[in-house]
């Protein structure tokens, strides 16, 4: 009898059909946004140029050399300069003779006319000679440290600290005074994007960007600057990412930025049965449930759940009964 009793409750329980859940549909704003390939830059890109004219000796760096500031990027040898020093250290050495030669006259004539012999215009005119002579050693000396800067000049030195880009000569080139021997990259990097014009009202600083590359999964940048000059039918700004550091000057990256608001109506993924090539919604409506014809859209995410825009079909307010 007992058995009896629990086959019927049991029979019961699997003749009550299932409560399916509803779910109200709401027109909320989304973001519109658009892919656009942004390429790696550099905030700024300083060349190291000659200080010096000569011929290139020896060259320390090679594209993508990392350099400290100031450290030696090339060397350049001007031949010219050691004729030029070994002229002045013998100039200075012809003058130190004629000085000390001076002194001894000086001293002599100090002598004599302590002793009453010489007059003291003979001392003044052993003090000027002395004076003169002491002039000229100076000014030889000072030509000679000029000198010597300017070999000390052939070092060409990293104006900061960056990422050597190129290097547009080779040892034994010769370059001119100014001429540059290396670009650097220095500062940190930044990617520039270039959209169309019709989207420039749509880019707004400080706006979230997502971004795809070598090495960054899910990575977020920020618009950090929109350039007012509209140039060739097209807007630039500026994105900040971190972790570009290891990127190539002018790579290309994915980015995907907000172009515009919008209101969509959008529905959960498994609300949406298929059928003989057609896509249907089942309605709750007043007469019982509905299915109704829609045409899905784009695919999304909302709080982690799958969502599917629906173009037309539905309007704000419609329950949507769920499997």
């Amino acid at each position: 009898m007992r058995s009896l009793i629990l086959a019927g409750a049991l029979g019961a329980l699997l003749a009550t059909p299932a409560i399916a859940a509803e779910y109200r549909v709401t027109a909320t704003e989304r973001t519109d946004t658009k892919a656009v390939f942004a390429e790696v830059q550099s905030r700024a890109v300083v060349p190291a140029r000659a200080r010096i004219g000569g011929t290139i000796r020896e060259i320390s760096v090679v594209e993508g050399s990392a350099v400290e500031q100031d450290a030696v990027v090339a060397l350049v040898v001007d031949d010219k300069l050691a004729l030029e020093l070994t002229a002045a250290e013998a100039k200075i050495a012809a003058l130190r003779n004629q000085l000390e030669n001076a002194r001894i006259e000086l001293d002599r004539a100090k002598q004599l006319r302590a002793s009453g012999i010489a007059p003291q215009s003979r001392v003044d005119q052993a003090k000027t000679q002395y004076d003169v002579i002491g002039n000229q050693v100076s000014a030889a000396e000072a030509e000679k440290s000029v000198i010597d800067q300017r070999a000390r000049e052939g070092a060409i030195l990293a104006p900061a600290e960056g990422r050597v880009l190129t290097v547009p000569v080779t040892q034994g080139t010769v370059v001119l005074q100014g001429e540059v021997v290396a670009r650097i990259a220095t500062g940190p990097y930044y990617l520039r994007l270039s959209v169309p014009e019709r989207h420039a009202g749509q880019l707004a600083e400080g706006a979230s960007v997502a971004v795809a590359g070598r090495g960054i999964t899910g990575g977020q940048g920020r618009i950090a600057r929109v350039y007012p000059e509209i140039t060739d039918g097209r807007v630039n700004a500026d994105v900040e990412v971190a972790g570009l550091g290891d990127y190539f000057v002018n790579e290309r990256l994915l980015v995907t930025i907000p172009v515009g608001q919008r209101k969509v109506i959008a529905v959960p993924e498994s609300a949406i049965r298929r059928s003989h090539g057609m896509d249907y919604v089942r309605v709750a409506t007043d007469a019982g449930p509905a299915d109704v014809a829609v045409i899905p859209g784009e695919s999304f995410k909302d709080r982690d759940a799958p969502m599917v825009e629906i173009l037309t079909g539905l309007r704000d307010g419609d329950s949507v009964i769920l499997p």
